[in-house]
């Protein structure tokens, strides 16, 4: 396979970035400070890791960026994927870059469209991942509290970025219009 040109590069760049950024396992380790406090740090640097990856070694298998990953989640984020996600996420990696070595740019272009679509189911589901919040004890310092409220906060941010609702308050019940 020929090696891509700089616009072919920029593409797989981008899709790998796109990847990443849908990858619900990845993502989700980096929310809940898996990878420690440079966890976004760490899911940019994979980014980076990736392309010199594929442009290092000649026709990857799936299964050789399934491993790559898996070790780096491993051993970077402290994270065992064990929802079939690996597969997914080295399929698509192998597929984009295969494309963008062809010079398919319609095909990364095609591509990159479908994985930006799939953001929003994302955004939901890590919204509704945080952990939710437990009741005032008697005991707890001031220090905990503040963390607690401030993490809620955080996490209803990031719903609105994402476009969808925060969680409701506890002993509320979130009722939404159906739509016509």
């Amino acid at each position: 396979m020929a090696a891509p040109g700089l616009e072919e590069r920029g593409l797989f760049a981008q899709g790998v970035q796109a990847v990443l950024s849908g990858w619900a396992a990845l993502q989700l380790a980096v929310a809940q400070g898996f990878g420690g406090p440079q966890g976004p740090e760490k899911a940019a640097w994979l980014a980076g890791a990736l392309q010199d990856f594929f442009a290092q070694n000649a026709e990857l298998q799936e299964e050789e960026v399934e491993e790559f990953l898996a070790e780096v989640m491993d051993n970077e984020f402290d994270t065992a994927v064990e929802d079939g996600s690996l597969q997914q996420v080295s399929r698509e990696l192998v597929t984009l870059f295969a494309q963008a070595s062809r010079g398919d740019v319609a095909g990364v272009r095609e591509a990159l469209g479908a994985l930006a679509r799939r953001g929003p189911a994302l955004c939901a589901a890590l919204a509704a991942a945080h952990p939710a919040p437990t009741p005032a004890t008697p005991g707890r310092g001031e220090e905990e509290e503040e963390e607690e409220e401030s993490s809620k906060e955080e996490a209803e941010e990031e719903a609105m970025e994402c476009g969808t609702p925060p969680p409701p308050p506890d002993g509320w019940t979130l009722v939404r219009r159906r739509r016509r």
